[in-house]
């Protein structure tokens, strides 16, 4: 009897032991597989030294886009092969100097607003076009400002564009293309930019009045639209692209319109098809219900307006800074679309 107690006792020693042993070896935190549950693989490391490298971001220079042709051709060339871009030279300028056969003014005032046209507040300096605001004199219409048309004019298939920073003040900075008058006429809007608008319109706590327009985006919101009005009847519509929505690879990315020259433009496609560009890329597009008929001129203005669907208007104080009261535009080029 004696001697069979010895034995189990040794028996439980062996068995305890193995217990043990694989205790230590297996992880304390591991919980138990559940009966019929699949067991999952160990990962597997990768080398470091045979991992794919990372393709690089061929970055885009806009200094070095070929000015023979639009800049989306340096970038991605989507030209239908059987075509080629012919300069318009009459629409198209360096800005040197004031070039009169080429360009004009305009005096007509946008109503309701504190606008006041005239030709003293535009013209070429330091290889700029330039257009500023300026305190007038007025109590009713004391924002002294200008506008300048193409002489020539256009239609599809064409593109335009030009570089252009803003005035950093709560206004409209526009580049685009019109014909005709408030009730007849065909529009192409290609930007409206307004990269400081009013800290009330700003607000989304309240929504402005004319929400969904969206003012609090407006320092890198673009504001592309267009107009076709018969007869009084207008259709319209938006394209709200943003430089925050460009490639990795562009400089202007995320970019104010007052912080650098950023490059608009329009590939005037057909008769109801405009593709927008913004610094090389494409940056939406609109589709018409009914069609451009007019032949349209290049025009560039800067206005402000106080309701928020445009940013409010600025300080008066803020037209006597010429550190921000003035957009500027470093050149304009402008090509038909022709077969070879």
């Amino acid at each position: 009897m004696k001697t069979l107690k010895i034995l189990m006792w040794s028996l439980c020693l062996v068995l305890f032991s193995c217990d043990s042993d694989e205790s230590t070896t297996s992880d304390p935190e591991e919980k138990p597989t559940e009966v019929g549950a699949p067991v999952s693989e160990p990962p597997v490391e990768e080398d470091p030294e045979n991992e794919p490298p990372a393709e690089p971001v061929t970055q885009i220079d806009l200094m070095a886009l070929d000015a023979s042709v639009p800049s989306f051709v340096s970038i991605n060339d989507t030209t239908p092969e059987d075509m080629k871009w012919t300069k318009v030279e009459d629409m198209s300028d360096e800005f040197e100097k004031w070039d009169d056969e080429k360009w004009e003014n305009s005096f007509w005032n946008y109503g309701g607003t504190p606008v006041w046209m005239t030709d003293k507040n535009s013209g070429v300096e330091d290889g700029k076009l330039f257009i500023k605001a300026t305190l007038r004199d007025d109590p009713v219409s004391w924002f002294q400002t200008a506008r300048i048309h193409s002489k020539a004019q256009i239609s599809f298939p064409m593109y335009t564009e030009c570089s252009m920073k803003a005035a950093n003040i709560s206004a409209f900075n526009t580049f685009w293309l019109n014909n005709g008058d408030i009730d007849n006429r065909d529009e192409i809007d290609i930007v409206e930019n307004n990269p400081n608008p009013t800290p009330e319109c700003r607000d989304q706590s309240t929504k402005p009045a004319d929400f969904p327009w969206t003012p609090w985006l407006f320092p890198t919101q673009m504001n592309s639209q267009y107009f076709i009005a018969e007869n009084s009847v207008t259709e319209r519509h938006e394209d709200n692209f943003d430089t925050r929505f460009l490639s990795d690879a562009n400089p202007n990315k995320g970019k104010t319109w007052d912080e650098a020259y950023h490059i608009v433009g329009a590939w005037w496609i057909d008769e109801r098809n405009v593709q927008f560009y913004l610094n090389g890329e494409p940056a939406g597009k609109i589709t018409t219900q009914q069609d451009f008929t007019r032949e349209l001129e290049i025009i560039w203005d800067l206005w402000t307006f106080k309701d928020c669907n445009i940013g409010g208007l600025p300080q008066k104080e803020e037209l006597n800074d010429d550190t921000i009261n003035t957009m500027r535009v470093d050149w304009v080029r402008t090509w038909k679309l022709e077969a070879k």
